[in-house]
Protein backbone atom coordinates (compact mmCIF):
# COMPACT_ATOMS: atom_id res chain seq x y z
CA UNK A 1 0.00 0.00 0.00
CA UNK A 2 1.45 3.29 -0.99
CA UNK A 3 2.01 6.16 1.27
CA UNK A 4 2.02 9.27 0.77
CA UNK A 5 4.54 11.47 1.26
CA UNK A 6 3.54 12.54 4.48
CA UNK A 7 2.71 9.51 6.20
CA UNK A 8 6.85 8.45 4.66
CA UNK A 9 8.11 11.62 6.34
CA UNK A 10 6.61 10.83 9.92
CA UNK A 11 7.58 7.34 9.95
CA UNK A 12 11.06 7.95 8.41
CA UNK A 13 11.33 10.61 11.81
CA UNK A 14 9.86 8.11 14.40
CA UNK A 15 12.48 5.65 13.15
CA UNK A 16 15.04 8.10 13.49
CA UNK A 17 14.29 9.87 16.46
CA UNK A 18 13.59 6.61 18.52
CA UNK A 19 17.10 5.21 17.36
CA UNK A 20 19.51 8.18 17.17
CA UNK A 21 17.66 10.90 18.99
CA UNK A 22 15.49 14.39 18.71
CA UNK A 23 18.09 16.79 19.08
CA UNK A 24 20.85 14.49 16.94
CA UNK A 25 18.69 14.06 13.42
CA UNK A 26 18.78 16.82 11.37
CA UNK A 27 16.11 17.34 8.75
CA UNK A 28 18.52 16.97 6.14
CA UNK A 29 18.80 13.07 7.12
CA UNK A 30 15.11 12.59 7.80
CA UNK A 31 14.64 14.33 3.96
CA UNK A 32 17.76 11.92 2.71
CA UNK A 33 16.03 9.03 4.24
CA UNK A 34 12.63 9.23 3.34
CA UNK A 35 13.55 10.45 -0.56
CA UNK A 36 10.51 13.18 0.37
CA UNK A 37 11.80 17.18 -1.01
CA UNK A 38 12.94 19.79 1.70
CA UNK A 39 9.71 21.95 -0.18
CA UNK A 40 7.48 18.97 0.83
CA UNK A 41 8.38 18.51 4.10
CA UNK A 42 7.74 22.23 5.09
CA UNK A 43 4.15 21.96 3.05
CA UNK A 44 3.24 19.50 5.76
CA UNK A 45 5.27 21.09 8.95
CA UNK A 46 6.08 24.62 10.13
CA UNK A 47 8.97 23.15 11.74
CA UNK A 48 11.25 20.38 13.22
CA UNK A 49 8.94 20.51 16.47
CA UNK A 50 5.92 19.48 14.40
CA UNK A 51 7.31 16.91 12.76
CA UNK A 52 8.44 15.50 15.98
CA UNK A 53 4.76 15.91 17.21
CA UNK A 54 3.17 13.91 14.70
CA UNK A 55 6.32 11.21 14.87
CA UNK A 56 4.90 11.12 19.08
CA UNK A 57 1.37 10.81 17.64
CA UNK A 58 2.47 8.26 15.40
CA UNK A 59 4.32 6.45 18.02
CA UNK A 60 1.60 6.80 20.62
CA UNK A 61 -1.05 5.09 18.59
CA UNK A 62 1.35 1.91 17.07
CA UNK A 63 2.70 1.65 20.93
CA UNK A 64 -1.22 1.79 22.53
CA UNK A 65 -2.57 -0.49 20.20
CA UNK A 66 -0.14 -3.00 20.10
CA UNK A 67 0.49 -2.97 23.87
CA UNK A 68 -3.28 -3.72 24.66
CA UNK A 69 -3.40 -6.15 22.18
CA UNK A 70 -0.91 -8.27 23.14
CA UNK A 71 -1.86 -8.06 27.06
CA UNK A 72 -5.40 -8.92 25.63
CA UNK A 73 -3.93 -11.60 23.79
CA UNK A 74 -1.66 -12.88 26.86
CA UNK A 75 -4.59 -13.23 29.72
CA UNK A 76 -8.37 -12.95 30.07
CA UNK A 77 -8.75 -11.63 33.60
CA UNK A 78 -7.88 -8.34 34.94
CA UNK A 79 -5.40 -9.54 37.25
CA UNK A 80 -3.66 -12.31 34.64
CA UNK A 81 -3.53 -8.67 32.18
CA UNK A 82 -1.73 -6.38 35.12
CA UNK A 83 0.95 -8.97 34.70
CA UNK A 84 0.54 -9.66 31.19
CA UNK A 85 1.84 -6.17 31.00
CA UNK A 86 5.29 -7.20 32.54
CA UNK A 87 5.36 -10.17 29.72
CA UNK A 88 4.86 -7.57 26.75
CA UNK A 89 7.28 -5.28 28.57
CA UNK A 90 9.89 -8.21 28.32
CA UNK A 91 9.17 -8.91 24.86
CA UNK A 92 9.62 -5.76 23.79
CA UNK A 93 12.72 -4.91 25.85
CA UNK A 94 14.17 -7.92 24.90
CA UNK A 95 13.47 -7.04 21.09
CA UNK A 96 15.99 -6.15 18.20
CA UNK A 97 17.18 -2.65 18.22
CA UNK A 98 15.05 -1.81 21.60
CA UNK A 99 16.02 1.80 21.97
CA UNK A 100 14.00 2.45 24.78
CA UNK A 101 11.10 4.47 24.91
CA UNK A 102 10.28 6.64 22.63
CA UNK A 103 8.21 9.32 25.23
CA UNK A 104 10.66 8.67 28.24
CA UNK A 105 13.17 9.94 25.49
CA UNK A 106 11.51 12.55 24.32
CA UNK A 107 10.66 14.59 27.94
CA UNK A 108 14.56 14.60 28.17
CA UNK A 109 15.49 15.76 25.65
CA UNK A 110 12.69 18.55 25.70
CA UNK A 111 12.25 18.77 29.63
CA UNK A 112 10.42 22.32 30.00
CA UNK A 113 7.03 20.84 31.42
CA UNK A 114 5.35 23.84 29.01
CA UNK A 115 6.73 22.17 25.81
CA UNK A 116 4.16 20.85 23.75
CA UNK A 117 6.65 17.83 22.50
CA UNK A 118 7.40 17.23 26.22
CA UNK A 119 3.96 17.75 26.82
CA UNK A 120 3.11 14.91 24.16
CA UNK A 121 5.02 12.54 26.29
CA UNK A 122 2.86 13.23 29.19
CA UNK A 123 -0.33 12.53 27.49
CA UNK A 124 1.06 9.09 26.25
CA UNK A 125 2.18 8.08 29.76
CA UNK A 126 -1.27 9.18 30.98
CA UNK A 127 -3.07 7.14 28.41
CA UNK A 128 -1.43 4.21 29.13
CA UNK A 129 -1.90 4.95 32.94
CA UNK A 130 -5.76 5.39 32.53
CA UNK A 131 -5.23 1.97 30.82
CA UNK A 132 -3.71 0.45 33.72
CA UNK A 133 -6.26 2.26 36.47
CA UNK A 134 -9.15 0.21 34.14
CA UNK A 135 -7.61 -3.08 34.92
CA UNK A 136 -7.03 -2.27 38.37
CA UNK A 137 -10.79 -1.27 38.71
CA UNK A 138 -12.19 -4.25 36.74
CA UNK A 139 -9.60 -6.56 39.09
CA UNK A 140 -12.01 -5.29 42.24
CA UNK A 141 -8.61 -4.72 44.51
CA UNK A 142 -7.99 -2.31 46.86
CA UNK A 143 -6.65 1.32 46.40
CA UNK A 144 -6.79 1.28 42.18
CA UNK A 145 -5.16 4.55 41.20
CA UNK A 146 -2.69 4.18 43.51
CA UNK A 147 -1.77 0.21 42.85
CA UNK A 148 -1.94 1.64 38.56
CA UNK A 149 0.33 4.16 39.41
CA UNK A 150 3.14 1.64 41.28
CA UNK A 151 2.68 -0.34 38.35
CA UNK A 152 3.20 1.79 35.58
CA UNK A 153 6.29 3.18 37.97
CA UNK A 154 7.86 -0.56 37.75
CA UNK A 155 7.36 -0.32 34.63
CA UNK A 156 9.22 2.79 33.26
CA UNK A 157 11.45 1.93 36.01
CA UNK A 158 12.28 -1.33 34.15
CA UNK A 159 12.34 0.01 30.90
CA UNK A 160 15.23 2.75 31.39
CA UNK A 161 16.95 0.10 33.64
CA UNK A 162 17.22 -2.16 30.32
CA UNK A 163 17.59 0.83 28.33
CA UNK A 164 20.91 1.96 30.54
CA UNK A 165 21.96 -1.34 31.16
CA UNK A 166 21.35 -4.17 28.64
CA UNK A 167 19.60 -6.35 31.03
CA UNK A 168 16.26 -7.53 30.05
CA UNK A 169 16.12 -9.70 33.09
CA UNK A 170 14.85 -6.42 35.08
CA UNK A 171 11.72 -6.87 33.60
CA UNK A 172 11.42 -10.38 35.28
CA UNK A 173 12.45 -8.61 38.74
CA UNK A 174 9.80 -5.86 37.79
CA UNK A 175 6.96 -8.25 37.58
CA UNK A 176 7.78 -10.36 40.93
CA UNK A 177 7.39 -6.79 42.49
CA UNK A 178 4.10 -6.46 40.75
CA UNK A 179 3.16 -9.60 41.50
CA UNK A 180 3.82 -8.45 45.16
CA UNK A 181 1.99 -4.92 45.01
CA UNK A 182 -1.59 -7.12 43.74
CA UNK A 183 -1.05 -9.68 46.07
CA UNK A 184 -1.02 -7.28 48.94
CA UNK A 185 -3.90 -5.40 47.21
CA UNK A 186 -5.81 -8.46 47.01
CA UNK A 187 -5.34 -9.44 50.99
CA UNK A 188 -6.71 -5.70 52.27
CA UNK A 189 -9.55 -6.43 49.94
CA UNK A 190 -11.88 -9.17 51.16
CA UNK A 191 -14.01 -9.48 48.13
CA UNK A 192 -10.89 -10.16 46.24
CA UNK A 193 -8.47 -12.52 48.55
Amino acid sequence: MATSKREQLVQTALKLFSSEGFHATGIDRILAESGVAKMTLYNHFKSKDELILAALRLRDEQFRNSFMKDVERKATDPIGRLLAMFDVLADWCGSKGFTGCTFINASAEFSGIDNPIHQAAAEHKHLLLNYIRQLTQAADLKNPQELADQLSILMDGAVVTVQVTGDCKITKRARSAAEILIQAAKLTNPQTA
